[in-house]
């Protein structure tokens, strides 16, 4: 149930926010300075962005620290998608890859009848 909740805020999390970034970047290429004045054109806007990006430093703090106590391998995965997508995509495959990382460790605990 858990994997299945985050698989799909990972789907959520990918087009969500992507249905406002590819019109963007279809009407406006890769034009950083309108990127950053549209960011931050106002107050709200701008409060939006800086949760952002401390949501972002802090979830890479957290794969890593985590990741490497589980040995998990291709952390890298996670930085992308946070990077490329946002920490609407990294958080929950993060937290989703994680899951089955622990379920698979998991002891067997064998039930007394």
């Amino acid at each position: 149930m858990l994997k299945t909740a985050y698989f799909i805020l990972c789907v959520l999390g990918t087009i969500l926010p992507l249905s406002q970034f590819v019109p963007f970047l279809l009407e406006n290429g890769l034009d950083l300075r309108l990127f950053l004045e549209q960011l931050f054109a106002n107050r709200i806007s701008a409060f939006f962005a800086m949760d952002m990006f401390v949501s972002a430093i802090i979830l890479l703090v957290f794969v890593f620290q985590e990741g490497s106590r589980l040995k998990m391998k291709n952390l890298w995965i996670y930085v992308a998608s946070t990077l490329l997508v946002g920490v609407s995509l990294g958080l929950p495959l993060f937290l989703l890859i994680r899951q089955r990382e622990l379920e698979e460790t998991a002891p067997v605990v064998e039930s007394k009848e």
